[in-house]
């Protein structure tokens, strides 16, 4: 029975290892999430449980028999882990579906949380009133006497785990979560059967029952070994991602167990050496182990930079990629975002160019850390680029790679700008061409047709001169005189259309605005409709074409009284910013929806019975060639009105 006792002890302190490993993974990880800082006291119940325990045997072998005070303090670690063990369990599971898997969590769930918690601290507190009026140390024979058993709080603790992980399990999408989920409910469901045996079977030989004691402390090392492969084989949590954190702690864990091992070496050989000349050849042995370990360490460790600089390598090509889609701002997204999973970050951004005013990046929760890489081009300021993490430091290795990429990002941002700017002037040259193949078509149609149309009015009209007519003749033929007014009205609409404005001239655009509302102002009255103009002091000149503003103005304002048939208001606003006219053309119509909004300013769209679809793509055709910019907000006040925006480039005396 001896070596159960000693596989007992190497699984304390395996187990004690395992979980005091998690606590430091999870400490340098650091998310600002409640499941992260309700995992940690989970673990660290455990670990409490384990490290009790482990100072138990230690004692017994150092002893024989515990001291009073260390059996003391071990009963105390003992039972905080156990009763905080399965609140922090349910806690968990209930935190984990919903910051990781984003359900919905019911209210009698999070109440059933809490009560828990009241009931733990209860039983702590009467638990304490007992040892305290009994006399009775804070351990097994004070649970005895509270007539509470161990075994049955840790079986108990084991089912709620496996059927909270089999739930969650049917509930993930990730295969990674789904194995770890399937492994940690055959554990607990392991573990419950075990306990259940020990519960059970009171009368059971020494032998068995050690046998049962060992296989509980075995089995309860597996959740936590389960967790640390998923971590770091599987990135579980991002958690895998902080590799220079996992060869921190691996290093200093390999450390402290040389360290006890010399410290029991030195014990055992006490009889024949000094403790301190045991110490001192064990550690002189690690020089003539530093030869091996290179050659051992070494290609392990020129692999994992091949396969590091490899996927740097392979995000540096998808990001050129990338930007020959001839997109800056989808580049920049991209980057963020892939640059962010690539190195496990919580968050990653990219200003081209800097602003001054820019707040710093900051980390979520303010638990990380942050780094600046600044990006250069010919030794001159870029852009920046700010990464920050959720609570390690920003090891070389992670910097040493955003410095790269800061590299490459710019050559990157400038031939996605040159592609960008190839694509648009192929677009504006196949734009050119096809106006220009409409113009000619527009002046064909517009001889072909004007004539005969010219021709067809002026004998009308001179049929209508005659006295004799009859009346319903006389009516016919001043309705074919209307429409032949309003085919050469579009004529001439598709000619300006495609005929380019001549710029360049200085014109005084509130004069120009006020002599076209008027135009105007017989129409508007007739639909009862209001025009107002709010007007600047003085006059301001913009640099344009009189006949393209005169065009602008037109069709604006015809639009914004046609919009409201019912009678409305139009006001027509001008003012000056510092080089720029802004003009808004404000109705109190029904509005334009966002569907509409987006093909508006297309040639030949309309939603009038008769229009052309033009006016609107004249206006946009004319502000671009002055080089002026056009928006169009709606609704602008209550779901109703439309505000058409313009500026325009002033010419100054």
């Amino acid at each position: 029975m001896a070596y159960l006792f000693y596989i007992r002890l190497i699984a304390l302190t395996g187990g004690a290892l395992v979980y005091l490993f998690l606590i430091a993974l999870i400490l340098g990880h650091r998310r600002p999430r409640r499941f992260e800082r309700l995992l940690f006291f989970l673990v660290l119940s455990l670990f409490l449980m384990y490290a009790s325990a482990l100072l138990e045997a230690n004692a017994a072998i150092q002893y024989g028999a515990p001291p009073i005070l260390t059996r003391l303090f071990s009963d105390a670690l003992f039972a905080l882990g156990m009763f905080f063990l399965w609140p922090l369990i349910f806690h968990a599971h209930v935190e984990y579906m919903r910051a990781v898997q984003q359900a919905r969590i019911k209210p009698v769930l999070w109440a059933s949380v809490w009560l828990m918690y009241v009931f733990v601290a209860g039983e702590l507190a009467v638990l304490a009133v007992l040892s305290y009026k009994f006399k009775i140390g804070f351990g097994p024979e004070l649970l005895r006497f509270a007539n509470v058993n161990p075994l049955a709080v840790l079986a108990t603790s084991a089912i709620m785990a496996a059927a909270l992980q089999w739930f969650a399990t049917s509930r993930e999408k990730d295969p990674n979560a789904r194995r770890l989920g399937r492994g940690l409910t055959a554990v607990s469901v392991f573990l419950f059967v075990i306990l259940v045996i020990r519960i059970v079977a009171t009368s059971a030989s020494p032998f068995r029952a050690d046998l049962l004691a060992t296989a509980t402390v075995v089995g309860a090392v597996l959740p936590g070994a389960l967790l640390i492969y998923f971590a770091l084989k599987r990135n579980f949590l991002e958690y895998g991602a902080q590799r220079n954190l996992v060869y921190a702690l691996s290093a200093t864990f390999i450390a402290l167990l040389y360290l006890a091992l010399v410290r029991r070496v030195s014990g055992w050989l006490e009889p024949a050496l000094p403790p301190e000349a045991t110490a001192s050849i064990l550690l002189f042995v690690l020089i003539f182990l530093f030869e091996p370990l290179e050659r051992a360490i070494g290609p392990a460790l020129h692999r994992t930079f091949q396969a590091r600089f490899g996927k740097l390598q392979q995000l540096a090509g998808e990001l050129n990629e990338r930007a020959r889609s001839g997109d800056v701002a989808q580049l920049l997204a991209q980057a963020e975002r892939r640059i962010r999973e690539e190195f496990g970050l919580a968050a990653v951004r990219i200003s081209i160019p800097r602003s001054p005013g820019q707040k710093p990046l900051e980390a979520p929760g303010g638990l990380g850390h942050t780094a600046q890489i600044p990006l250069m081009k010919d030794r001159q300021d870029f852009g920046l680029l700010e990464a920050a993490t959720t609570g390690s430091y920003l090891t070389g290795e992670t910097t040493a790679a955003l410095e790269f990429l800061g590299k490459q990002l710019p050559a990157m941002v400038d031939l996605c700008r040159l592609i960008e700017e190839k694509l648009r002037l192929e677009r504006e040259l196949a734009e050119r061409e096809r106006l220009a193949l409409l113009g000619q078509m527009a002046a064909s149609v517009s001889h072909n047709l004007r004539n005969p149309l010219s021709s067809m009015k002026t004998v009308l009209q001179v049929q209508l001169e005659n006295p004799n007519l009859p009346l319903d003749v006389r009516h016919d033929c001043a309705l074919v005189v209307g429409e032949i007014d309003r085919m050469s009205e579009k004529l001439s609409q598709l000619l300006k259309f495609s005929k380019p404005a001549v710029n360049g001239q200085r014109v005084g655009v509130v004069e120009l605005a006020r002599q076209t509302a008027s135009l105007f102002g017989r129409d508007a009255e007739r639909r009862n409709v209001r025009l107002e103009f709010d007007q600047p002091a003085g006059e301001i000149y913009a640099l344009a074409s009189e006949d393209a503003l005169s065009e602008v103005f037109s069709n604006l304002i015809v639009n914004a009284i046609e919009a409201q048939p019912d009678g409305g208001r139009v006001r027509i606003g001008l003012s000056r910013h510092e080089d720029k006219l802004e003009v808004e053309v404000v109705d109190d119509g029904p509005g334009i929806s966002p569907e509409l909004r987006a093909k508006i300013f297309q040639p030949f769209f309309t939603t009038k019975a008769s229009g052309t679809g033009l006016g609107l793509s004249i206006v946009a055709r004319r502000i671009a060639e002055i080089g002026g910019t056009l928006t169009c907000e709606s609704p602008v006040k209550e779901g109703k009105g439309t505000r058409f925006h313009l500026t325009l480039p002033v010419a100054d005396r």
